[in-house]
């Protein structure tokens, strides 16, 4: 009877090279990237992010549009009310001076009774 032969290095080595060589050409094999349904599924991701991407750039020029709009509501608002300020003022200027024609009949009145 023989005893057990003991691999040497060169044997170990020479067999891990096979199994990574059997183990590469599995892979090759069987790789996604050679299967027609991976082309079509990178195709499908695609297309979902372009329509993804589309998506978000109508969000933002929606956003965009809708901020234009609030900042001409509020110039338009802030124009509306300096216009009633400088109105009010006007009002009130003619009032001052209504009441002082008022004011300085009334005193002229009083000088010609006496």
């Amino acid at each position: 009877m023989s005893g057990f032969k003991e691999q040497g290095f060169g044997d170990r080595q020479g067999a891990a090279m096979a199994a990574k060589k059997d183990q590469l050409r599995k892979f090759r094999e069987n790789s996604i990237v050679n299967d027609a349904t991976f082309a079509e599924q990178q195709a499908a991701r695609l297309a979902v992010r372009v329509a993804r991407e589309q998506r978000a750039a109508e969000r933002q020029a929606e956003r965009e549009a809708a901020a234009a709009k609030v900042a001409a509501d509020k110039l338009a608002a802030e124009s509306k009310a300096a216009e009633e300020s400088a109105a009010r003022v006007a009002n009130d200027q003619e009032l001052l001076i209504e009441q002082k024609a008022a004011r300085d009949a009334r005193y002229a009145a009083r000088k010609a009774r006496k």
